[in-house]
C-alpha cells in the first residue's frame, strides 16, 4: 500500500464556473462494510442536479470511489434528461425520489423507465401503493425520530436504507424492521457493556501508541506486538495482500517491520488499532471514518502547502480524533498518556490551531464554506481531498 499523497486524484483546472460544495456519507450494511457512498448536496433543489454532476463529471471520480455505489437524492426526478442520464452509470447509481413525488403519474412513468435501464430507485419516506406504481422497490428513511410502519418494507425487496440513524440501539431497531443499508452517526456512538471494556488491552493499545509517539525502535514494537495477537494477525495480513506483493510469505514482525518501513509501519498501526472485530463477526465500523480523516487532513495540509512533517502530523491527528470512542476513554487521559506533538494535542483536545480547525471542517459531512475560504480553500480543493480520502479508505477497508 503507498501513501496517501500517492493516490492523488488530479484537480481540474478547466471548470468554467465555481466548483458546487459537496459532501459525502458513508452508507454501511449491516457487517458495517461501505457498500455506497451518499452524494451530500447543499444547493437549492434547483441547483442540485447540477451540483452532482459537476462533482461526477471531475477527473477519475468513478475510480476513486471504486467499488461503491452512489446514493442520490433526486428531488425531481422530470428534471432528468437523456444528457444527465449519460452521467449516472446505472451500475453504480441509486436513485431516492419524495415520497410526495410518487402520487403524480408522470412521476410515475419516469420511474419506470429509470427502472428499466437499469436504475435503482428508493422512495424518501412511505408512498404506499403510489410506490409499486412507480416500480420502486427500496425505501430511504430517516430513522433520526421514527422508524417506518411495521407494513411500509413488505413489498420493498431493497436496497432498504435507514438514514440518520444516530447510535447504536437505533441500528439495532433499524436492522429489526427490515433495513439491509445504514448512514448516519451510529458509529460514533456504540453500545458500551459498561463496565469499561477490557483494561489489559487498552493500556497495550495506549503503550504502543506511546512507543509509535516517540518513534521507538523496531524491537520494542516487535515485543509489544507479540502480546497482541489480533493485531499481529492484521499486520501480516496487511504485509503480505496484494497491496505490498512480497516475493515470499512474510512470518515475522521483523520482516514485517522492514517490508512497510517506518512510516507506514506507524500509519499502519495506528489505523490497525481500529480493526478488531466485534463480538458478532461485524468489522469495526470506525476504521473507514479513520482511514477518511486520516487522509483528508494529509491531503489539506498538503494542498497548503505544508511540507511532509506537517502532512505526518496532520496524518496523526485525522486518525487519532477518534481513539476516544474506541478506547471508551476521556480525549484528555489519551493525550495525557501519549508523548504527542503541542499541535496535535490542541487540535484533538479543543480543535484549536490550524490542524484543529481543518479537523473540525474534515468532521463534517458537509464542510462551511466560509470556513473553508477562512482557511484559504476552495470548494473543488475540499472535493478533491474528499476523492483522495475516500479512494485510500476503501483501499484499507479491503486489506484489513
Amino acid at each position: 500500500m503507498t501513501d496517501t499523497a500517492n493516490t492523488e486524484i488530479p484537480m481540474s483546472s478547466s471548470e468554467p464556473s465555481p466548483f458546487p460544495l459537496v459532501g459525502l456519507q458513508a452508507v454501511s450494511n449491516a457487517q458495517n462494510e461501505w457498500v455506497a457512498l451518499s452524494f451530500r448536496v447543499p444547493a437549492a433543489p434547483g441547483d442540485a442536479l447540477a451540483a452532482l454532476l459537476a462533482a461526477l463529471a471531475y477527473p477519475d471520480v468513478h475510480a476513486a470511489l471504486a467499488p461503491l455505489d452512489y446514493v442520490v437524492s433526486l428531488p425531481d426526478p422530470l428534471a432528468l434528461d437523456a444528457t444527465h442520464l449519460e452521467q449516472l452509470p446505472p451500475a453504480r447509481v441509486v436513485l431516492v425520489v419524495p415520497a410526495a413525488a410518487c402520487a403524480e403519474p408522470a412521476v410515475q412513468a419516469r420511474c419506470k423507465q429509470l427502472a428499466e435501464r437499469g436504475y435503482r430507485v428508493l422512495v424518501d419516506g412511505e408512498a404506499g401503493i403510489h410506490a409499486g406504481r412507480c416500480a420502486i422497490r427500496g425505501m430511504a428513511h430517516d430513522c433520526a425520530r421514527e422508524l417506518p410502519g411495521p407494513l411500509a418494507m413488505l413489498t420493498m425487496s431493497g436496497p432498504n436504507l435507514a438514514r440518520n440513524v444516530g447510535d447504536a440501539a437505533r441500528l439495532a431497531e433499524a436492522r429489526q424492521a427490515g433495513f439491509d443499508w445504514f448512514s448516519g452517526d451510529y458509529a460514533l456512538h456504540p453500545e458500551r457493556d459498561g463496565n469499561g471494556g477490557d483494561g489489559t488491552s487498552r493500556k497495550r493499545l495506549l503503550a504502543l501508541l506511546g512507543l509509535l509517539a516517540r518513534d521507538a525502535d523496531s524491537r520494542e514494537l516487535e515485543i509489544l506486538l507479540k502480546q497482541d495477537p489480533a493485531l499481529a494477525y492484521h499486520l501480516l495480513k496487511v504485509v503480505n495482500s496484494a497491496a505490498f506483493a512480497p516475493s515470499s510469505p512474510i512470518h515475522s514482525f521483523g520482516q514485517a517491520i522492514n517490508v512497510l518501513g517506518r512510516r507506514q509501519l506507524q500509519r499502519w498501526l495506528q489505523l490497525l488499532l481500529y480493526a478488531r472485530q466485534a463480538e458478532d463477526g461485524a468489522a469495526n465500523a470506525l476504521l473507514p471514518l479513520a482511514a477518511v480523516r486520516a487522509a483528508q487532513m494529509e491531503a489539506l495540509v498538503k494542498q497548503r502547502g505544508g511540507d511532509r512533517d506537517q502532512q505526518d502530523m496532520a496524518f496523526v491527528v485525522g486518525v487519532f480524533s477518534l481513539l476516544d470512542v474506541l478506547l471508551d476513554m476521556p480525549m484528555t487521559e489519551i493525550v495525557s498518556a501519549l508523548s504527542l506533538d503541542l499541535e496535535v494535542v490542541m487540535a484533538l483536545l479543543d480543535r484549536a490551531g490550524a490542524l484543529g480547525e481543518l479537523l473540525a471542517l474534515v468532521e463534517r459531512d458537509i464542510a462551511d464554506g466560509g470556513a473553508l475560504r477562512g482557511l484559504g480553500l476552495d470548494h473543488e480543493s475540499w472535493w478533491a481531498s474528499q476523492l483522495q480520502a475516500h479512494h485510500w479508505a476503501i483501499q484499507v477497508s479491503r486489506n484489513l
